[in-house]
């Protein structure tokens, strides 16, 4: 087993030299020796990152710093949205805190306590001393800034490093009103390295939902790339549009204003991790740490939007979740919003769900005699076919009339199901009596209950064509989705409610119209 390891091994090896002297570039002369291979955009591979065993130029300097090992000085970075906390040491983000985001405990929300095993906007190296440069002394002139939207409105920190030829400066500049900060990177006469988002940057937890996804990600063209414990250690090349830390409603990215080498994910100390691969020179980003809102992460043009996956049906999502904040600014209460944009998705459905009922109305008149058809022809199929397609033709009725309505309902559903379940907007955001938070569960479990109850009205008085054992088998369904809905956010158990009602007022006057 060892010989095929050991063999497996060397062939790699010499498959990415081949390739490496026939298909890469030539650098230029600051540039590594082993440097990696650039990827045209669009063109996108993932493989397995192996540290290399020496260091490339540059390194020589770094490895002097090993002996220079102190604490390191804060400087701290105030806005009118968030607290930010920066180490001389490393150069990196300590601290991160959100003021207008409360948790449970009524306090900030905080994205960054501290570092873990990788702390975000650390250079780390490939190789033994990968994280050789977080123990670098940077200097810098910067205090500590205050923005404020009656004050000074950006704020800019440089961090420098100079060792033998060796140069690392990081440029940050800050604005008050947004969650932005640009961010320049230029390394001279260094090894490649990692920019790392940072392994406790964006793993919140607390904020954990139903299948939301928690953890790395990125976005290559088009495509949402999650990773997980069961989706690690990758190396990503091709057009890489951005990389993240995420959760149910906050996210920490980093994203490239010019083309990058590749994106590595990977476990660090049991903690998944997300960094850009980049090589010596002038890099340019722009890190965004805050709430997923769509219009402010829309805002940026950087495609960072798509990170609030809305599915398969996004393209109906979208616009529901635009018309969900309109009704918002006029109504001034979510809940309310919810209940009418209900009303008005129901509306153009309204036709066809009348024709529904009503065809499932015929059929339901029309049963015994498709059971006397299926009794007397039951040995010749082809005839008990023809009878029925006759019996359909003499009353009108379509056995495919009830179905479409449905099908062309679903995308809207789950469009408005996504929506509801990952709109940052209504974290928080109060209904009214007991209902404080309409993402969050309700506490006494009413909504539920009533939903239920909504449920097994709504089947009795709809029509059906099944017998009557089945129907009883079918009223278990109102049981499973009360258990389902006890822990689903309350402003998803009103929409189906209402939901619910509308079916019921619908369904009543179709079946007066039906006695009449």
């Amino acid at each position: 087993m060892e010989k095929r390891t050991l063999l497996a091994v060397v062939l790699s090896m010499l498959v990415l030299f081949l390739w490496y002297v026939i298909f890469q570039p030539k650098q230029p002369d600051t540039a590594p020796p082993a440097a990696t291979q650039e990827q045209k955009p669009g063109e996108a591979s993932t493989e397995t990152v192996e540290p290399t065993a020496q260091m490339p130029a540059g390194s020589s300097a770094l490895n002097q710093i090993a002996a220079d090992v102190s604490a390191g000085e804060d400087v701290v970075v105030e806005t009118d949205l968030y607290k930010a906390v920066f180490s001389t040491k490393g150069a990196v983000i300590t601290y991160w805190e959100l003021k207008n985001y409360k948790d449970k405990e009524g306090t900030p929300v905080v994205l960054l306590k501290k570092p873990g095993a990788t702390a975000p906007l650390a250079m780390l190296l490939e190789g033994s001393n990968r994280g050789l440069p977080q123990n670098i002394i940077f200097n810098t002139t910067a205090k500590d800034i205050r923005l404020s939207e009656n004050g000074e409105r950006e704020g800019k920190i440089t961090f420098s490093y100079e060792n033998q030829g060796l140069s690392i400066r990081k440029n940050l500049l800050f604005h008050n009103n947004d969650y932005r900060v640009d961010i320049s990177i230029d390394a001279v006469n260094t090894p490649d390295y990692m920019l790392p988002v940072g392994s406790g940057f964006g793993l919140f937890n607390v904020e954990s939902g139903m299948q939301i996804h928690s953890g790395p990600i990125l976005l290559l063209d088009s495509t949402l790339e999650k990773f997980d414990e069961k989706k690690s250690d990758k190396y990503v090349t091709g057009n890489i549009r951005w990389i993240a830390q995420e959760d149910k409603y906050f996210t920490a990215a980093l994203i490239p204003k010019s083309s990058i080498i590749g994106a590595n994910a990977w476990k660090e100390q049991g903690s998944p991790e997300i960094a850009f691969k980049s090589a010596s020179g002038k890099r340019d980003f722009v890190l965004y740490a805050g709430p997923k809102e769509y219009d402010r992460l829309s805002s940026l043009n950087m495609g960072l939007e798509h990170i609030i996956d809305f599915g398969w049906f996004s393209v109906v999502a979208v616009p529901l979740f635009w018309f969900l904040k309109f009704l918002y600014k006029f109504l001034g209460n979510y809940g309310w919003a919810i209940i009418i944009m209900t009303i008005a998705v129901r509306i153009p459905f309204i036709p066809l769900l009348n024709k529904s009922q009503q065809s499932m109305k015929k059929m339901q008149k029309i049963q015994p005699m498709m059971a006397e058809i299926k009794e007397k022809y039951k040995k010749d199929p082809q005839r008990q076919q023809k009878e029925m397609m006759e019996l359909y033709k003499k009353y009108k009725v379509n056995p495919l009339g009830g179905c479409l309505p449905m099908l062309l309902q679903i995308p809207v559903f789950i469009a408005l199901y996504n929506v509801l379940l990952q709109a940052i907007e209504l974290r928080g955001a109060p209904f009214m009596l007991w209902i404080t938070d309409l993402a969050t569960k309700d506490p006494y479990y009413i909504l539920p209950v009533v939903m239920g109850a909504s449920m097994v009205l709504q089947q009795k008085m709809t029509p059906t064509t099944v017998d009557p054992a089945q129907a009883k088998v079918m009223m278990i369904l109102p049981v499973i989705f009360t258990v389902m809905f006890l822990t689903f956010p309350s402003g998803l158990v009103i929409y189906w409610l209402v939901n619910n009602i509308l079916a019921i007022v619908q369904q009543y006057f179709i079946n007066q119209k039906a006695e009449a």
